[in-house]
């Protein structure tokens, strides 16, 4: 396994039905069970003066966000997502990851190419901030398009110092990929995966209960450069929170926290 290096962390996402009800609330929750870090999916109001006091009192880092971006227009964008790298400067994120973004059922090369003037606008406007910006995939960035994957065409042609990849380990097998492969291919520039089990069938499970090898990630943790371990869950059998301790046991059981 490899050397205890890695923070384990929840994307918030996780806890919506908490959040939407008690935002801090949960946060609070989420240090007692033992979450080292966070990863943010909007903020319900609060300050970002607020939260930070929050996770300075309760010991939580957090290093990323997940900010949507406005592909209606690169103006529209601008505009949004301006706001939100202000909020994140004063909160003191490390990261902006982009969660996702439109790509068709059956794109052609235009449409996955048309969609990277909005990445790199966007990492401009990250980086001039003093962050770095990321992106998140999902399965559909691994359809091919003229003989390679989707994710691949963006990451080939986006500098690594312009775009971090923040692999979610189990879309990346629902894709049809490997995910100990392209942890490695891009070794250096995962600084944060989200952590999510399937099974065969491409249903979500518990974490260690589906088919994802997190075993070889960790395994490769330190060499590829990884600083977080990201859980998200975005079904459960019993509830959010317990889904939630069950994922941080998860990760005692194999001595990594």
């Amino acid at each position: 396994m490899a050397t205890k290096v890695q923070q384990v962390g929840i994307q918030m996402y996780t806890l919506r039905d908490q959040t939407e009800q008690d935002f801090l609330g949960t946060l609070r929750k989420v240090a007692d069970i033992g979450y080292e870090a966070v990863e943010f999916a909007g903020y319900f109001g609060v300050t970002a003066k607020e939260l930070r006091e929050t996770l300075d009192d309760l010991g939580l880092a957090a290093p990323s966000a997940h900010v949507g971006l406005d592909f209606s227009s690169l103006d529209n964008m601008q505009t949004a997502l301006s706001r939100e790298i202000e909020y994140a400067q004063e909160l003191g994120l490390q990261y902006i990851i982009t969660p996702g973004s439109p790509v068709p059922a059956n794109p052609s090369l235009e449409d996955v190419i048309s969609l990277i003037p909005f990445f790199e606008k966007a990492s401009e406007m990250v980086r001039a901030a003093g962050m770095k910006y990321g992106y998140h995939n999902h399965d559909f960035e691994f359809k091919k398009v003229n003989g390679q994957a989707i994710i691949d065409l963006w990451l080939e042609k986006i500098p690594a110092e312009h775009m971090i990849a923040e692999f979610d380990l189990g879309w990346v097998y629902v894709g049809g990929a490997n995910p100990v492969d392209y942890v490695s291919r891009y070794a250096g520039r995962v600084p944060l995966v989200h952590i999510k089990d399937f099974d065969i069938a491409h249903n979500e499970t518990d974490l260690g209960m589906g088919q994802v090898d997190f075993s070889r990630i960790f395994d490769i943790a330190d060499q590829a450069g990884i600083l977080y371990y990201i859980v998200e869950q975005e079904t459960y059998a019993s509830s959010s929170l317990e889904s939630a301790k069950q994922s941080l046991d998860y990760f005692r059981k194999l001595n990594l926290i």
